[in-house]
């Protein structure tokens, strides 16, 4: 059976045991991303990020995404999770890996899922910068 998993959480990924699930004799390849909160983003420094989002929807969609990619890329199994609330610089935002039998599987699933859940999920980015005010970004539709 094939491992298909998206999910959002408020706590800080645990990569170790949201892979454990992936682990598949029949795979010869695991291939995984972490988007990180960096300290920098158009010119301005940043000191943090906050995420919202609308989680029936996201959860809904986010599975037709990996599901999508596991069947478009015959990958054995593919997981992803992403963040939502107040994260640090360093924090992983989103994690997202795909098994497949040959890397080429592995490496398309994850990029098709990340670009994916950044494209069509309902999650909003409010970034904090250090000198000036915290503002949405890339939300043309978020009323905060």
């Amino acid at each position: 059976m094939k491992i298909c998993q998206f999910s959002l959480t408020a706590e800080p990924l645990n990569t170790a045991a949201l892979s454990g699930p992936l682990s598949n004799d029949a795979a010869g390849a695991f291939v995984s991303f972490e988007g990180w909160v960096r300290n920098h983003n158009a010119g301005k420094p940043v000191i943090a990020l906050e995420y919202d989002v609308y989680p029936s929807l996201a959860l809904k969609e986010g599975e037709r995404i990996v599901a999508t990619a596991i069947e478009q890329f015959d990958l054995i199994g593919a997981i992803a999770c992403h963040r939502y609330g107040r994260l640090q610089l360093g924090d992983i935002t989103v994690w997202v890996a795909a098994t497949a039998t040959h890397r080429r599987q592995a490496f398309a699933g994850a990029a098709y899922i990340i670009d994916e859940i950044k494209h069509r999920l309902p999650i909003w980015k409010k970034e904090y910068y250090a000198t000036a005010p915290a503002a949405w970004v890339f939300c043309r539709e978020h009323h905060h």
